[in-house]
């Protein structure tokens, strides 16, 4: 290629993987439904973005590296506290029964749906085990299961990445050992060490990012360079020394960055998700480029029957037996049972593999990477636009009401949640007094544990179900920088009650955010306001307002909370709820 045409085909790959995020977002739906064809179009009506041709023989070592940072970042989400008791039997359950059953019934239909030998048929059995977060995530944000269902699925979707990985190298290797004969040249030994290497790596990345982290103690930009680099380090180390053993070292990584006290790492990394966001963009743009029309077309029936099966017979039955006895609910059940995408890793070991094998001669190899793309498109397309009406159907979606945190313990505040909960909302407050917490608990109000800034910051609120703060203690400036820090910790809006004018505080008057009910309502006028007497009145909105009252906030039908703010004034609809602040009372 022309330096023109490697510009061109640069250019028009980050373009395609960034314009088809964009695009996904605007229509709400999973990105992969938009990046795959995007790709495979792409790629059949030009050659400049083929990846052989742009990288050759390096592509399928950047995809190792790339997949790798992707499990890292996995791993980094993955907190050890949520997987206890019968979620960990369930998530080892998943893994054992799905990496056997669906390896097992795929090996069994792809000679005959296909025509390709039992060697092709075992490795591509291998390859289609595996699912992967960056699949299942966005999908699971999109539908917003409950709780315990989300922990599941995604403990699932980032174990069985390596996992799968690890195993398609092994049959990969063994193949190549015993000249395609299945059985032959497998040895549990080399399943071993590559185990072994792999954890050895992750050890070894773990220490770097404790001497980076903790005792150089690099700030935001140079530690998320650190991680970047010692990822890729030790990522590339690895395979040096066994194939695809970066995949475990990674995500072993992640996985003790999570988990082991005194890291500390934040709930968001807003530039390593960037990072993340656009290597996936960019692997799925290439590797669906790679897949031709003409690959496609003579598997493209078969495949679908292979699609019908594994997503009809093969993962019910898994999560059947995953869960059987495990004290989950029929809708939990069946949705597990109705959740198994493939994702970027099944794309990248199905390039990387079926090159080599095509290479060595293996017959019916080429069709390894068509079939693998098809499946993914099948599924992906399949669970996205499926997904959300069964979640609703089996009754396991979080409810869109709001479940607001307040944080504060003045008198006002407390009976401001006590008018929350009246309307019908879920309210979780937090104080940091003793006093004002009895005082909590007396009011018939959920206490939140933990300390000060650690409850208020929790990397886990919104997975406890939290879906929007309220800072309403009487230290404008705590209010004020927590309303920065919680930003990116929690699911949905963080608001602060507003300081007083001409404030002089550190950080109140100089900090951003949504300043709840506007100019006129600052912090020590609500609360000398409550203190002469006014009262907050809940009432319904077809009600004519009270006069000399000002409206706080409204409970929409569907249990939505929505405050007013400085920019954003609330209009009442039929079926609403009104909270509303009401005069000093006449003498006060």
């Amino acid at each position: 290629m022309t330096d023109d045409e490697i510009l061109l085909g640069i250019g028009l790959t980050v373009v395609l993987a960034v314009g088809s995020q964009v695009l996904a977002s605007r229509l709400r739906v999973p990105a992969l439904i938009v990046l795959l064809p995007a790709g495979f179009t792409a790629g059949a009506l030009t050659d400049v973005i083929h990846p052989d041709r742009l990288l050759g023989p390096d592509f399928s070592a950047l995809v190792s590296l790339s997949v790798a940072v992707i499990l890292y970042d996995a791993g980094l989400g993955l907190d050890f506290r949520h997987l206890t008791g019968r979620v960990r039997r369930v998530v080892g359950r998943l893994l054992l029964f799905g990496v056997v059953l669906t390896s097992a019934a795929t090996a069994g239909l792809a000679p005959a749906l296909f025509d390709v030998p039992l060697a092709v048929a075992v490795m591509l059995g291998v390859i289609l085990v595996v699912s992967g977060p960056t699949v299942v995530g966005p999908l699971l944000d999109y539908v917003r299961p409950t709780d315990k269902v989300r922990r599941i699925l995604i403990w699932e979707g980032s174990l069985i990445d390596p996992v799968g990985a690890l195993l398609g190298a092994l049959v990969f290797h063994s193949l190549l050992a015993s000249s395609f004969q299945v059985g032959k040249g497998f040895l549990f030994g080399e399943f071993f060490v590559s185990t072994a290497v792999g954890l050895a790596g992750g050890a070894v990345g773990t220490g770097l990012l404790w001497l980076a982290l903790r005792t150089l103690r690099l700030g935001e930009s140079l530690g998320t360079l650190a991680q970047l680099a010692t990822v890729i380090a030790v990522s590339a180390g690895c395979d040096i020394v066994v194939d695809d053993t970066g995949l475990i070292a990674a995500i072993v990584t992640g996985l003790a960055v999570a988990n082991l006290p005194g890291f500390d790492m934040p709930a968001r990394r807003p530039f390593f998700e960037t990072l993340v966001q656009l290597i996936i963009g960019l692997l799925f743009i290439s590797i669906s480029a790679s897949v031709t029309p003409a690959s496609v077309t003579p598997v493209l029936l078969p495949a679908l029957g292979l699609i019908a099966v594994l997503v009809l017979l093969v993962r019910p039955l898994v999560a059947y037996a995953s869960t059987r006895g495990m004290g989950l609910t029929g809708g939990e059940r069946a949705f597990i049972g109705w959740m198994a995408p493939r994702g970027i890793v099944a794309a990248s070991t199905a390039s990387a593999f079926s090159a080599t094998l095509v290479d060595k001669g293996l017959e019916g190899a080429s069709k390894i990477l068509p079939v693998t793309f098809l499946v993914i498109v099948g599924t992906v397309l399949l669970y996205a636009l499926t997904a959300a009406p069964v979640a609703a159907r089996l009754g396991v979606v979080r409810p869109a009401r709001t479940r607001p945190l307040l944080v504060g313990g003045d008198p006002w505040v407390i009976d401001l949640g006590r008018s929350l909960k009246s309307a019908g909302l879920d309210v979780l407050m937090w104080a940091g007094l003793e006093r004002q917490r009895e005082q909590i608990e007396e009011a018939g109000l959920e206490l939140a544990p933990g300390e000060l800034l650690a409850t208020a910051t929790d990397p886990e609120a919104r997975l406890e179900g939290v879906t929007a703060v309220f800072l309403l203690t009487d230290d404008d400036d705590f209010n004020a920088l927590a309303s920065v820090v919680v930003q990116d910790s929690v699911e949905g809006p963080v608001y602060r009650v507003g300081p007083p004018h001409g404030s002089h505080g550190v950080i109140a008057p100089y900090t951003g955010g949504d300043i709840l009910f506007g100019r006129a309502l600052v912090r020590h006028t609500l609360a000398d306001r409550y203190g002469q007497g006014a009262r907050f009145v809940v009432v319904a909105a077809a009600d004519v307002l009270p006069s000399g009252h000002d409206t706080l906030f409204v409970v929409r039908a569907d249990g939505r909370l929505d405050p007013v703010t400085e920019a954003h004034a609330v209009t009442p609809r039929a079926g609403d709820t009104v909270v509303l602040l009401g005069p000093r009372p006449p003498g006060a």
